[in-house]
């Protein structure tokens, strides 16, 4: 982290210029009238006002893309030369690192010391990792006769709608955008209204490395209007999308009642953090539990919200949760010395407080937080909660709060550890905490999680896969893997 002060980070924010408009064929493009304020979730002041897209702009902006597509360069480059393309992405990305990184902390509340140091360098290392791999995927010619050739090639797949959440605008937005750009796709990306600043400021940089016209579009708009046009657009080949499951069901239903195009859905989550009592560090296990459930406001799709701890170590446990919530500093995002920022804004914070007040009327035990906090600011800031003497049955248990609340489950038995982290419509992620290497194995396997972590949490890197079962979606993100949500196989047979 770079070593700026609270007072020259404000100093900066008020001297930023943020963008208004869409970025659409290589350009900035205004809107056709209507607009929408960004609102900052620090102090609750607009930060700028940005155009609203309806059906119109999203019809520019895939048009752009399927001309692009059909009869631009970019499908045609040689696959290095995507990729050095996706290098200099990368790399102007770092040259601009901290006014993105400002743009993020302003826009959505994340602190800046995790906007710089964790938000930043995701995407950066993701456009750097699939800029590399470009021109390392293969072709497969399988054995047939002597007397035929058949080839199998991966092409890519054309127009690709994006639709990305505000928690991690750029690493999410990332993750769908560069392994589709090295395929030889274009993209048309439409942020969420919460985020749209960082998304405009990444396609600008995208123009700036070198991307042809059209290749990547930012159209900028609500879900109900902006996101329905894209997912009903004919000319949209795949859409990949991260948000609710409820929203995710409405991208099916488009596909349904547009072109049958393919939808990967990263969904949401309830992910389960199984404590045994022979962890091999019982202290840390509690302390990576803590700053799981409360890194990045706990608005995060893996946020292990359930931790289900063994009875006879349940109290030990949820004592040092309890005293790191209590300790953990809540404050503006921009000073660097902020652990945990402001909830993205005053509608969610209202979410997530109905959800505690559920958890105290269903009779949970409140041991921190659920109040707000730094009320007089104007931002939306939440103290750190945990809740303990959670029965499976309650909201608590069963719905994604996305937000920093931790609620502590008891078991007696591994079987019924296993029952009850399954016992959720989700499966993204879960982690277990244990010695033994032979308990390691079996539980990973019983869980239906896309990730399962062992004695940690949220590692790991983009050589691996990221998505999950169940309601939380399909398709990955990440790895070598995330490129076949954008290619299509054919199969070529020559007979000789």
């Amino acid at each position: 982290m770079l070593d700026v002060s609270h007072e020259e980070w404000l100093r900066r924010a008020k001297s930023l210029t943020l963008p208004g408009g869409h970025h659409i064929d290589g350009a900035d493009r205004p809107g056709g009238g209507a607009d929408f304020a960004v609102v900052s979730p620090r102090d609750g002041q607009v930060l700028a006002r940005v155009a609203d897209a309806g059906p119109a702009e999203v019809d520019a902006a895939v048009a752009a893309a399927r001309r692009a597509f059909d009869a631009g360069p970019w499908p045609r480059l040689a696959p290095a030369e995507r990729g050095r393309v996706l290098l200099r992405i990368a790399d102007l990305l770092e040259e601009r690192r901290e006014e993105l990184a400002l743009t993020v902390s302003l826009e959505m509340g994340k602190p800046i010391s995790d906007a710089y140091g964790i938000e930043l360098r995701a995407a950066i290392g993701t456009f750097r990792w699939y800029g590399q791999l470009a021109d390392k995927l293969t072709d497969e010619s399988p054995h047939t006769a002597p007397d035929a050739l058949a080839l199998v090639t991966r092409e890519p797949a054309g127009v690709v709608g994006a639709v990305v959440p505000w928690n991690f605008p750029l690493t999410l937005a990332s993750w769908k955008i560069a392994p589709a750009l090295a395929t030889g796709c274009t993209v048309v990306l439409k942020p969420s209204e919460n985020s749209p600043l960082s998304a405009l400021l990444l396609a600008r940089v995208a123009t700036e490395a070198g991307l042809p016209p059209g290749v990547l579009n930012v159209v900028c708009g609500d879900g109900p209007v902006a996101g329905r046009a894209l997912g009903l657009h004919p000319d949209v080949d795949v859409l990949a999308f991260t948000g609710s499951t409820a929203v995710g069901r409405h991208f099916l239903r488009y596909a349904a009642d547009s072109n049958l195009k393919r939808v990967w859905l990263e969904l949401g989550g309830k992910s389960p953090n199984i404590v045994l009592p022979d962890a091999p560090d019982l202290e840390r296990a509690a302390a990576t539990a803590a700053w799981g459930i409360f890194f990045n406001q706990g608005e995060m799709c893996t946020a292990p919200s359930r931790l289900l701890v063994h009875s006879s170590i349940a109290e030990q446990v949820t004592e040092v949760v309890v005293a790191r919530a209590r300790a953990l500093r809540v404050g503006d995002p921009l000073d660097p010395a902020t652990e945990m920022g402001a909830l993205v804004g005053e509608a969610h914070l209202g979410r997530v407080l109905d959800h505690i007040g559920t958890g105290l009327d269903e009779g949970a035990r409140l041991r921190a937080g659920g109040e707000r906090a730094l009320a007089d600011g104007g931002g939306s800031f939440l103290r750190p909660t945990v809740f303990d003497r959670v029965d499976p049955g309650m909201r608590l248990a069963r719905e994604e709060i996305f937000g920093p609340v931790l609620s502590v489950l008891t078991f007696d038995d591994l079987d019924e550890a296993v029952a009850l982290a399954n016992a959720t419509e989700y499966g993204l992620a879960a982690a277990l905490w244990t010695s033994d290497l032979t308990t390691a194995h079996r539980v990973s396997r019983a869980l239906k999680a896309g990730t399962v972590w062992v004695n940690c949490y949220e590692e790991g890197d983009l050589t691996v896969p990221f998505g999950g079962m169940k309601q939380s979606g399909n398709g990955r993100d990440k790895s070598v893997h995330a490129i076949e949500k954008y290619t299509e196989l054919k199969t070529t047979w020559i007979q000789l």
